[in-house]
């Protein structure tokens, strides 16, 4: 994942924005240990820790998001320990006094439990190495914010808050179970090779540059297909259930190459960390409204043909997955919501890896006494974890206030001026 460079005027209303939270919280306590910036290995995971001269108490340590394994001829592992989205926020952020910190983890892939010990590694050695923060805040992107979900559940005291970017929040299990979904689809649309394996268990070392995209890369290349595309964008959820369509310019091809990519690639390493296939498609129902229908028709896919892929999907037996495997990704990845401590989760209303209708799943996993502990944003964005600067920092001052005040966010805290959308309901989350 990565957010778009700011330009000066942007890091000038950083400086606005996070001045308001840093004014008067700079803390008596809080000893003067910085400049600091440390780089390292602490249990194979590298590290890197910045903490300015005027360090305001506050340890914010950032949790990367999905990092492909380097597991063929030519690839190579990202290994950068990133401790802020881009280096514009990170200058901005220590000019207002946070100390930073990050890890790139052990390895690269589904390394949910690596990510869980690696941040918490990496925090209790800034604690005894470096100095006690007043507060800790998790910050968090994409498949990291499953790795700042539970660690708000698992380690309390550790974490005093945490923000939860375009996040799974349905959990491991039914995030890549809708994989399974976009494969059954994309299987009665064009057919899915058999040399990629099955849409229940892919071929355990597919290659999304030499084996998929050699035949996915003519096929979005070819204008005709783009009706097609949409069938499959609107029958899995992408970019979720009661958005209008059509999508939004430059939204094809991206999102069709990246989300086949997680379900091809991605889902063939996690495959082979679980030990066998991890998907279920029980009780799932591919349909679509008859306002989807006729927008597919005025694109020149005929209604009948749209019902016959339908039937097609519908006819599929529900894929099962052994228990040893399945019981391997609701360890890494599933969980239960029982936030004892702020969480703040944001969502751009049109994001096509991760749909805005995983903030519904997020919700009804949170039980009742704890939903005051969670907060719900969204802005104006389109794509994954497409944030502006401004945005990010709303976030964080909003998370800041609550940490020190134990005052939950109001909508009014999160202006329409800096594009968020107040008045959003995310849609239900499209399958089970």
């Amino acid at each position: 994942m990565q957010i778009s460079q700011m330009s000066s005027r942007t890091v000038a209303l950083i400086a606005v924005v996070v001045s308001l939270v840093a004014m008067g919280q700079r803390s008596l306590a809080a000893p003067q240990v910085g400049p600091l910036d440390l780089s390292g290995s602490l249990n194979g995971a590298p590290y890197r820790i910045r903490v300015p001269a005027a360090w305001n108490g506050t340890l914010l340590v950032w949790v990367h998001g999905y990092r492909d394994k380097a597991d063929h001829p030519g690839e190579v592992d990202d290994r950068f320990a990133e401790v802020a989205p881009n280096a514009s926020l990170e200058a901005a952020l220590l000019a207002q006094g946070f100390a930073l910190a990050g890890s790139a983890f052990r390895d690269n892939g589904w390394v949910i439990q690596d990510g869980l010990q690696d941040t918490k590694d990496l925090v209790e050695f800034f604690r005894d190495t470096i100095a006690l923060p007043d507060h800790t805040i998790l910050g968090s992107a994409s498949f990291g914010s499953l790795i700042a979900y539970e660690s708000m559940t698992k380690f309390g005291g550790l974490y005093d808050g945490a923000i939860a970017a375009c996040g799974p929040g349905a959990g491991a299990t039914r995030t890549w179970d809708t994989t399974a979904d976009l494969l059954i689809a994309y299987d009665a649309v064009f057919g899915m090779p058999p040399a990629w394996g099955t849409p229940a268990d892919v071929r355990d070392n597919l290659d999304f540059d030499t084996d998929v995209f050699a035949k996915l890369g003519s096929e979005v290349s070819i204008p005709a297909n783009f009706p097609k595309f949409e069938f499959l964008r609107l029958v899995v959820g992408i970019p979720g259930r009661g958005l209008t369509p059509p999508a939004p310019p430059a939204f094809f091809p991206g999102w069709a190459l990246t989300d086949l990519f997680l379900a091809t690639e991605g889902r063939a390493e996690l495959e082979r960390r679980a030990g066998g296939p991890v998907v279920q498609t029980a009780g799932h129902v591919y349909e679509l409204s008859a306002a989807e229908k006729a927008y597919l028709a005025s694109l020149g896919l005929p209604t009948a043909v749209v019902n016959a892929w339908l039937a097609s999907m519908n006819a599929e037996p529900p894929i099962v997955a052994p228990f040893s495997s399945r019981n391997y990704l609701e360890r890494n990845g599933d969980f239960n919501g029982n936030f004892n401590d702020p969480v703040l989760s944001m969502h751009t209303v049109i994001d096509p890896l991760l749909p805005a209708s995983h903030e519904a799943a997020l919700l009804e996993t949170v039980r009742p006494s704890r939903q005051d502990n969670l907060f719900q944003t969204y802005t104006s964005g389109v794509g994954h974890c497409n944030f502006t600067g401004p945005q990010l920092l709303t976030a964080l001052g909003a998370i800041q206030l609550w940490v020190t005040t134990g005052e939950r966010p109001v909508a009014a805290q999160f202006p329409a001026a800096l594009g968020f959308v107040s008045n959003f309901s995310p849609p239900p989350f499209p399958q089970p």
